[in-house]
């Protein structure tokens, strides 16, 4: 598992995984901006609002304490905005992620498994609605664990094991319906759900880390493309990376 770890992170830096990179972290970054734009006009428009009905309540020597209590409130929510944001990177990389799983797959099956016959592309609609599903959940899980993130840090530790099986899951399946039909791939997951699970942990530390982790995409389903090969029974090959490309372009 962690020489597939070791392998997934050395091929984030080579040459062709920079295009897939970028374009996937200027869709997170994108996405962010969209969702933290949106919530704080929402929670704005909500604060003040709720204030203007309570100077109307509470009559015009309000004004003044009303007046902090907003600017407290703003403050408040754009902080919270922040951190929702950090805890809500799961989910956000995982519709990312949908874009881009054929490219990223084809490079890590191209380089590492040149004499494996190559993985079919998955339809865009089936695989963004997998990214979509997974998000959708990882967006549940952390309203639901939101009351308890300041219970003795429980709530820290329910998103990173949710977390682990959502991205694994997510990946794992993307990784084996390349080569599997849908229902045959997610019975395989289930079938191995042990190390399926073992590698989202691996995941969820890479989403852990802030900055790093909008790269969660090109992390998740290079170690995932490894992790169902080993599970088929397949080894990486020992031609050299260089080489294989080397191969490739003749």
């Amino acid at each position: 598992m962690f020489d597939a770890a070791i392998r997934a992170l050395q091929q984030m830096l080579a040459p062709g995984f920079r295009s897939v990179l970028i374009k996937s972290v200027l869709l997170a970054l994108v996405l962010i901006v969209i969702i933290g734009v949106g919530l704080h006009r929402g929670l704005s428009w909500l604060t003040e609002g709720g204030s203007g009905l309570a100077g109307t309540a509470l009559g015009p020597g309000s004004t003044g304490p009303l007046a902090v209590m907003v600017w407290i409130v703003s403050v408040a929510t754009s902080l919270g905005i922040v951190v929702g944001g950090v805890f809500l990177m799961p989910a956000v990389t995982a519709f990312v992620g949908s874009f881009f799983v054929d490219e990223i797959a084809e490079q890590v099956e191209r380089t590492h498994y040149p004499a494996d016959p190559a993985g079919k592309a998955l339809p865009i609609v089936r695989a963004s609605a997998e990214g979509l599903k997974t998000a959708l959940i990882s967006v549940g899980v952390y309203l639901l664990a939101l009351p308890f993130v300041f219970f003795a840090g429980l709530g820290l530790f329910i998103l990173f094991f949710a977390s682990a099986w959502l991205l694994s899951r997510e990946y794992f399946e993307l990784a084996a319906m390349r080569f599997r039909p849908p229902a045959e791939a997610k019975a395989f997951r289930k079938a191995n759900q042990s190390a399926v699970f073992t590698a989202g942990l691996l995941i969820a530390a890479f989403v852990s880390i802030p900055v790093v982790n909008l790269a969660t995409p090109l992390f998740a389903m290079a170690l995932m493309v490894h992790v169902h090969k080993r599970l088929s029974g397949r080894r990486p090959s020992q031609i050299e990376p260089r080489s294989a490309s080397l191969i490739d372009r003749r």
